[in-house]
């Protein structure tokens, strides 16, 4: 079994390189044009079963990719991208620059991360890829052939990096851009990634913060 990984198309806040979270911001005009590109490059996929997140900018990516196909599209709330708490809406250059930044870690120094209020952690996040790796995807394998699951750029790469056995120090070695596809293979209960980050138009954008 194949599994299509995908992050969002471009938002405003992703060209503003503000922290998105779970702020349920939209698409923009070139983040559906960044879509449709992908979509078109993948009109002869055949995907059995799809997954997104709830949020509008991954479900809206997921339903201009399935295009007039009848896959199913299930919303699964451990999809979500990771939780910044009061910092989502902050522009993350200060907080990369800023050694005193609640943030700076995050971008910086992963694997000395503490979340601020009300935020998650990336072990939190981790537990969430694993529930849903374990309890939605794991047991597809001999039922469907490709399935699409469309996402977030921490979350997808913190699928990644498990599935790779990164150490978290490495977390932002995956460069993901919008409309980013990562493809895995499951065989035996045993996932692999086949192809990382691979986006199907021009150069890519906002492949890291």
């Amino acid at each position: 079994m194949l599994i299509y990984l995908m992050r969002h198309g471009e938002t405003d806040w992703n060209k503003e390189k503000r922290l998105q979270g779970q702020s349920d911001i939209p698409l923009n005009e070139y983040g559906v044009n960044l879509a449709v590109k992908t979509a078109e490059a993948l009109a002869e996929v055949s995907f059995d079963m799809a997954f997104c997140s709830p949020l509008g900018r991954a479900e809206e990516t997921a339903r201009i990719i399935l295009g007039t196909r009848k896959t199913p599209l299930y919303s699964d709330a451990r999809l979500k991208e990771i939780n910044f708490g009061i910092h989502e809406g902050v522009c993350f250059d200060t907080a990369k620059q800023d050694p005193k930044d609640p943030l700076h870690n995050f971008f910086c120094e992963p694997d000395q991360y503490v979340p601020p209020e009300g935020a998650e952690s990336f072990a939190q996040v981790m537990g969430r890829v694993r529930s849903f790796l374990q309890e939605k995807v794991v047991p597809l394998e001999g039922v469907c052939e490709r399935v699409l699951v469309v996402a977030h750029g921490a979350f997808n790469r913190s699928l990644l990096s498990l599935v790779m056995g990164m150490p978290l120090k490495d977390f932002w070695r995956i460069a993901l851009p919008n409309c980013a596809v990562s493809i895995l293979s499951l065989e035996e209960g045993r996932l692999k990634v086949v192809e990382e980050s691979k986006v199907y138009y021009g150069e890519p954008v906002n492949g890291r913060p």
